[in-house]
Parts: structure tokens; C-alpha cells; sequence
């Protein structure tokens, strides 16, 4: 919940208009004495959008703090909504909420934290979105500051992760850094020496056995959520008897709890107390599997007796790793299954998936990029696109980012790539113009996809509707959009589509129209088409819409010049109902007026 805090008529104004933006999100605390309200929305709401001065504000809020990862976010915006500056909580909630008031008010966001200024990932939120806690939060000032400031920086247990880059002074250890041209291997600086600080990822509770030799740096470990526990009992084990085992397997193991995903076990356990409560009490999550699933699952440790009772003959390790296996894309048994009186408990370890973001950058503008995929493109490692649209989004990708690009008629390559680095761990964006699913990378992505990775699409703004609304709306009714390439379909069956869609009296957007080597296509379609319109029948022509030298005519199915017309034109032809209305060319929704 956004809590909104206003104490003059342009604050409630703004206050009002947030909560028409975001319905469900803001509760408006316009009519108390605004310290009051600072408190109340403080204790009450998970974020804050704060129409006083950042002084009075941050006077009011001083008392209350406590710690940034719980604290709400608050963001100030000033009496003229020129500006929203994130006051507490920046790479938590109060960068972005600034971002998201600026749609709405207009404002421009002001944003202080030192990786956002330089474009670096954050490392208090590093890994979050995939699970990652921070052992010690201590040493992130420390390496943080390390990390901006250009020092060595060692980076070990990262490797299969799908995390965002970092700066290339955070040297992967070991083998070679991506990107680099030097040849250094491994985490030493050009002299030899150790970087002073590092940072670790790793699911194992003795930090100290990890080190190389000669290293006493500072190391910020982050716990990734890598283990799953699988359990089994007999019917009434207390909490306690289970809470008990569990804590002694993975101590035993020198596995860390905080790398803790979930708690596994047979659905006929779903319901048994003792699991639910040692899990509750620990903050797991339950995951259960019928005993017929479990039974097919090869454990080094299977009882005839379990079978008997259950149906399958293991509970602990066969939960633990089927959760674990569903959950990434391969996975091992790290602590085999142990017994107490009651229970039985093993431990899993998952080999985690990769993420592929198929990402639309939209038709060229910066402003008609979506939020989304900014974000996409922020939390990626590798980027693989065509070069043309690598350049165009090169400023937004973080330092350390590995760049692959290639061109034109390279499309099958980059698919193949890109698949194949989320498929070793990494965390890519397949980027492309327009929405990446319409007649972009997403369909020759998805053919060589597996299971064994994440696939996200970040929608884009397409061509089409880019060009319809420089045009009028022409696509006010149904409409079909029609490739004119026969690179890779024939002609007969575009042909045999473009009379499909004349003798349906659609509205036909070409795309792909005509190129120097493809001349007569365009011609032949509308040809086509006049056979079922009239010749007045609105035809608009958008040249690099959104680009600085966009170019917009909206002439008729009897005046247009298929000449003027090459490949980064959309062609737009109305139906038998289209018409130019001041201009503009408009396909009628149908509504019937009074």
C-alpha cells in the first residue's frame, strides 16, 4: 500500500490523481495534520509518496527509523510537481516508485544512490528477485564501495546463477572474466596480488573453509535459495522432533538455513501438524507430491517398509529431490536421509535454471520503451540482438554487461545464442524492435527453448500500432497484418492470405512491404485488394515511426505509389468501411450514434 500525504490544494490535487492511477494501491492521508499522517502512513503503508518539503518530511521521520530493508519507501515531490526525489529506501520500493510518479504527474524522477547514478546493480538488492538474502549486511557499504569506486573485486559461487552484471573490476573466480581482452584468469590484479574485498554466493554455512590460500580479504556472502528439504514422518511427530532433525541434518551437512527454498514431502503428509508447524516456524514454504510421483524418483536409500505404508518407497529423499529438480534444471542429494524417532529428513541441492527475456524495444523512440523492459534490460548479463538495436539501447545496460551482436540475416544465429547462454545459467535479453513476438525473435527462440530454462516475453510496442496511431486509427475494427517477404513463405501462400483478408473486408497492415530486390509484391497485393474496396478506400504509409525522420502519408488505394515505399515502411489499407475524416484516416468501430 502506497500511502499519499498532502497538505495544501496542488498536493491533494496530485493526491487524487494518483489514486484514480492506482486504484488499488493508494490510500490518500489528506485530511490530518501532515506529522500526523507522516506517522500513520508510516506505520500503515509499505510506501510513501510525501507532498511537503524533503526537511519536513525527513524531520517527522528521523525518530521512526530503523532499518532500510523494512522501513517504508518514501519519495517527496515538490510543491510544484516538477520533481520526485527519493528520499529513504532507494533500491528499495523509492527509486522506482519516483519512476512510476513521474507517468503520472509528469514530474522528473531524482535519484541519488550511487549505483543508480552509475548504472552499477545495486548489491543490497543484488540476486533479490531470485531469493538471494545477504548474510552479512555489514560489508555492503564496504564492497559496495569497492565495487563504484573501480577497486578488484573477487566474485566467486555465481557461476549458473541468472544474475545481473556486474562492473568489470569483479573478477569472476576462477577462469577468465567475460568480456575481457587481456587474458588475466581468475580474481589476482595485474601485479598478482588478491583483491582486498570480495563477494561470495554460496549455500554453505563455514564461510571460512571456502577461502584460497593467502586470503584474509572481506568477503559479502549472499545465501541463494538453492536447498529444498524433504521430510517424511509418522503420524502425530511433534515440531519439535522434526524442527530438531532438520536443524542437525543440515548442521551436519555445513549447509546454511537461509539457503533454504522449501520443505518437501507426500501429500498425505500435507496435513501432519509437526511438519507444518517446524516448517512455519522457520519461514519455509510446504511443497507436497502424491506418493505415486515420488515412487518413480531413484533414491540411494529406499525402504520396502515405507512402500508398504505409503506407496512410495521414500519420502524424504524422493521429495527432495523432485521439488528440487521441478524447481531448476538439474539437481543432487547433498545430505542423504537421516532418521530420528518420528521423522525422516534429506536434503537437496538444485542446479538452477537460466532466464531468457525475450524483450520488444518498441518502434525506436526512448519514451515508447516500456518500463518493463528497461527493467529486463537492467537485469540481464549477456545481450544478444541485432546490431542496429544493440546501439539503440547500449546507454541503459549496466557496466559489465557481455554485448552479442550480429546483422541482418543472422536471426536463426542469434536465437540459437541466445537460448544457449540462458541454458548455461546466465541471465539474457534477446532484444528486438517492436513487440519480439510479432514477426521478431521470440517465434525462433521459443523453437529451440527446453524446460531447462526461464523464458520471460516483455511486450513492445509494434510497428502497426505505432504507425496506426501516428495514421488515425485505422485499425478500429478488425484488421490482419500480412508479411509481404517470401524469404521464408512462399508467394502463393501470401498471396492465397492477402485475398483471404480482401474478401473478409479486413483492415490489411503489410509489413515487410517492398525491398530493392522485392519490388513487385506491394503492387500485387494491392491489386488484390482494389478488386473488394473502393478506389477512395484510405491507405496510409509510415516511414521509421518514432525516429527522427519518421515520415506519415495518408493518400487512397487508387493514389498510392508502391515506389515510395521501402522495407522500414508499414503499409496500412483500410477496409470497405474506412474513411479520412479531417485528415486522419479511421476504420468506424461500429457503434451506432444517436
Amino acid at each position: 500500500m502506497i500511502g499519499v500525504v498532502a497538505a495544501t490544494a496542488g498536493g491533494r490535487t496530485a493526491a487524487k490523481a494518483l489514486a484514480a492511477a492506482w486504484p488499488d494501491e493508494v490510500r490518500s492521508f489528506t485530511g490530518e495534520k501532515a506529522s500526523d499522517a507522516l506517522r500513520e502512513a508510516w506505520r500503515t503503508c509499505d510506501a510513501i509518496v510525501s507532498f511537503l518539503a524533503v526537511g519536513a518530511t525527513v524531520r517527522v521521520l528521523a525518530p521512526l527509523l530503523e532499518h532500510k530493508t523494512t522501513d517504508p519507501a518514501v519519495v517527496c515531490v515538490d510543491e510544484g510537481m516538477r520533481y520526485a526525489v527519493a528520499v529513504l529506501g532507494g533500491h528499495h520500493g523509492a527509486n522506482v516508485l519516483a519512476g512510476r510518479l513521474a507517468g503520472v504527474l509528469g514530474c522528473e524522477p531524482v535519484v541519488t544512490t550511487a549505483s543508480d547514478r552509475t548504472g552499477a546493480a545495486p548489491l543490497d538488492s543484488y540476486g533479490a528477485d531470485l531469493g538471494f538474502t545477504v548474510h552479512d549486511p555489514g560489508l555492503l557499504a564496504r564492497v559496495g564501495a569497492a565495487v563504484l569506486s573501480g577497486e578488484p573485486v573477487s566474485l566467486e559461487g555465481a557461476d549458473g546463477w541468472p544474475l545481473p552484471a556486474l562492473p568489470p573490476n569483479v573478477r569472476p573466480v576462477p577462469g577468465p572474466v567475460p568480456g575481457r581482452q587481456d587474458g588475466q584468469d581468475g580474481a589476482a590484479d595485474a601485479d598478482g596480488t588478491e583483491p582486498a574485498v570480495g563477494i561470495l554466493v554460496t549455500d554453505e554455512a563455514e564461510i571460512s573453509c571456502m577461502c584460497h590460500e593467502g586470503w584474509f580479504g572481506d568477503r559479502l556472502v549472499y545465501r541463494p535459495p538453492s536447498l529444498v528439504v524433504g521430510v517424511g514422518s509418522a503420524r502425530g511427530v511433534s515440531a519439535a522432533e522434526v524442527g530438531g532433525l532438520i536443524d542437525r541434518v543440515l548442521g551436519g551437512a555445513g549447509l546454511a538455513p537461509e539457503s533454504v527454498r522449501c520443505l518437501a514431502t507426500v501429500d498425505l503428509k500435507a496435513d501432519e501438524e509437526g511438519i507444518r508447524e517446524a516448517a512455519a516456524a522457520r519461514g519455509w514454504e510446504i511443497v507436497t507430491f502424491p506418493a505415486e510421483v515420488l515412487a518413480g524418483v531413484a533414491v540411494p536409500n529406499p525402504s520396502e517398509v515405507v512402500r508398504a505404508e505409503v506407496g512410495t518407497p521414500s519420502v524424504a529423499e524422493a521429495s527432495a529431490l523432485h521439488a528440487a529438480r521441478s524447481l531448476g534444471r538439474s539437481a543432487e542429494l547433498v545430505a542423504h536421509k537421516h532418521k530420528s524417532a518420528g521423522a525422516t529428513a534429506a536434503v537437496a541441492r538444485l542446479e538452477p535454471k537460466g532466464r531468457l527475456s525475450i524483450v520488444g524495444l518498441g518502434p525506436g523512440a526512448r519514451d515508447l520503451l516500456t518500463p518493463r523492459a528497461h527493467e529486463a534490460l537492467r537485469r540481464s548479463s549477456v545481450v544478444v540482438g541485432l546490431d542496429q538495436y544493440v546501439d539503440q539501447v547500449r546507454d541503459l545496460l549496466r557496466p559489465g554487461t557481455v554485448i552479442m551482436a550480429s546483422g541482418l540475416g543472422q536471426e536463426e544465429e542469434r536465437a540459437r545464442t541466445a537460448v544457449e547462454q540462458a541454458a548455461a545459467g546466465r541471465a539474457v535479453a534477446l532484444i528486438g524492435s517492436g513487440d519480439a513476438g510479432v514477426y521478431a525473435m521470440a517465434s525462433p527462440a521459443l523453437e529451440f527453448a527446453s524446460y531447462d530454462i526461464e523464458v520471460e516475453g516483455v511486450p513492445g510496442i509494434t510497428a502497426a500500432v505505432a504507425a496506426s496511431n501516428l495514421l488515425g486509427a485505422p485499425l478500429g475494427h478488425d484488421h490482419a497484418y500480412i508479411s509481404l517477404s517470401d524469404l521464408h513463405t512462399p508467394w502463393e501462400v501470401i498471396q492465397r492470405r492477402v485475398r483471404a483478408a480482401a474478401e473478409g473486408d479486413f483492415a490489411v497492415c503489410f509489413y515487410n512491404p517492398r525491398s530493392r530486390a522485392r519490388d513487385w509484391q506491394l503492387p500485387e497485393a494491392l491489386r488484390i485488394l482494389s478488386a473488394h474496396r473502393p478506389p477512395e478506400t484510405p491507405v496510409g504509409l509510415v516511414r521509421n515511426a518514432s525516429r527522427p525522420d519518421e515520415a506519415v502519408t495518408v493518400t487512397t488505394l487508387a493514389a498510392v505509389d508502391p515506389a515510395a515505399v521501402d522495407m522500414v515502411t508499414v503499409v496500412l489499407v483500410g477496409s470497405s468501411r474506412s474513411r479520412t475524416v479531417a485528415g486522419r484516416f479511421v476504420t468506424p468501430r461500429g457503434y451506432q450514434w444517436a
